[in-house]
């Protein structure tokens, strides 16, 4: 396999994918590219909804990532995903494809944990610092409600459009409700060693 990997890690809002990348990156040679690097800056200028946002987000990540892979760069790379949307399923599969045509090592890892642990979550300094967008404690708190009606974790009982992505790829789901960022860091590197 050449240089350079990128390790998608996905999962429904403050579940902790952010705080789980910085861990990663911490204990190895990856690099973190969040969600909410993107997010944020455009937000501040154009405002969530507006077509420029929607349109300069995509474009955005498709650079860093393309970037990332021509440049055989280990990332990691954190976003929510609507597993029973096919054109999400669609996005994630050019997202990732950078990499993929590269030939180089793809693979996902998904976190889950209960509304309530996601809900004290959500509620952190580091979490609000790194993601201003979230600092209406009142508006976020009620956002990851209303988002955990959609589905953001796949379930081997319940198929859906993101199965067919991540069958072309390794896939580790991780529970980390009792887990601490670096505990998940851990396992996860042990098993892209594995």
């Amino acid at each position: 396999m050449s240089s350079g990997e990128l390790l998608v890690v996905i999962g429904p809002p403050a579940v902790g994918k952010m705080t789980v990348g910085r861990a990663i990156a911490a204990s190895s040679d990856f690099r973190l590219f969040h969600n909410h690097h993107v997010i944020e800056p455009l937000a501040e200028v154009f405002g969530f909804g507006h077509p420029g946002f929607e349109r300069l987000k995509e474009a955005w990540r498709r650079e860093v990532v393309e970037e990332a892979a021509a440049s055989g760069m280990r990332l990691v790379a954190t976003f929510v995903w609507g597993v029973d949307l096919p054109e999400d399923a669609d996005y994630v599969r050019r997202f990732v494809a950078p990499y993929a045509d590269r030939g180089l090592r793809v693979s996902f890892v998904e976190l889950y944990a209960g509304l309530e642990t996601r809900l004290v979550r959500n509620t952190g300094a580091d979490r609000v610092a790194a993601k201003p967008s979230k600092s209406d404690l009142e508006w976020s708190q009620r956002h990851v409600v209303e988002m955990d009606a959609e589905r953001m974790n796949t379930d081997p009982d319940r198929p859906s459009p993101a199965d067919a992505v991540i069958a072309e790829h390794r896939h580790l789901r991780l529970d980390n409700i009792d887990l601490s960022p670096e505990q998940v860091a851990a396992r996860v590197l042990a098993w892209l060693e594995g």
